[in-house]
């Protein structure tokens, strides 16, 4: 199945400081699988060829402004955040997207918001909508939580969602495929990034 590069944007999720380096608020549980698995290198020739590509790509943040904006600490990860909502202001040094990933292209947007979903909290659903894309293609980390929770999400907004499954990773690797397994019943399919860009390309066979 071709995938139509015109109506298809991808979601880079939470490719911020504090969910990827050692020194981020959520460093001690990701930093070290993420620098095992090879993500951040993965997930960056994947933007880049996207992007080279026509795609646009849509980077979320986990923001918390002052006044916790549309935070509702109704889980222990949403409180967690809410009492450290000072490391996630939208200026500090946790909340900036990593510096692999931190030049961005004339096609890239920057989305913060509050809530695990990247489309949920925000004007993203409207954007895409307006930019006529109906496909999204999710790379990001934890597969496990925002990455599950962003394509759950996506799919009963009425989009076509792929999960890009060699740009992800978890901080278990039990909880990564579990995850991934899920989503391949949940969504129009995990791929790889090879795959989804010769899809893309229209070079793929089935």
């Amino acid at each position: 199945m071709m995938i139509d590069p015109r109506r298809t944007a991808v979601l880079a999720l939470h490719w911020q400081v504090n969910v990827i380096k050692p020194e981020g608020f959520f460093g001690a549980m990701l930093s070290e699988p993420v620098l095992r698995s090879g993500v951040v290198e993965q997930a960056t020739r994947f933007h880049d060829r996207a992007r080279a590509a026509g795609l646009p790509i849509v980077f979320t943040r986990f923001t918390v402004p002052e006044g916790e904006g549309g935070l509702v600490r109704n889980t222990g990860f949403m409180n967690a955040v809410g009492e450290a909502q000072e490391s996630f202001r939208p200026e500090a040094p946790g909340a900036q997207l990593i510096p692999e990933m931190a030049e961005l292209g004339e096609r890239d947007r920057v989305v913060d918001n509050q809530k695990l979903s990247g489309l949920a909290g925000n004007a993203l659903p409207e954007w895409l909508a307006e930019q006529e894309i109906d496909t999204l293609l999710v790379t990001g980390v934890a597969t496990n939580l925002t990455v599950e929770q962003t394509a759950r999400h996506g799919t009963d907004l009425g989009f076509t969602v792929h999960v890009v499954a060699d740009c992800v990773t978890a901080a278990e690797n039990a909880a990564h495929e579990a995850s991934l397994t899920n989503l391949d019943l949940v969504t129009r399919g995990c791929l790889t990034s090879k795959n989804a860009l010769a899809r893309l390309s229209g070079h793929a066979s089935d």
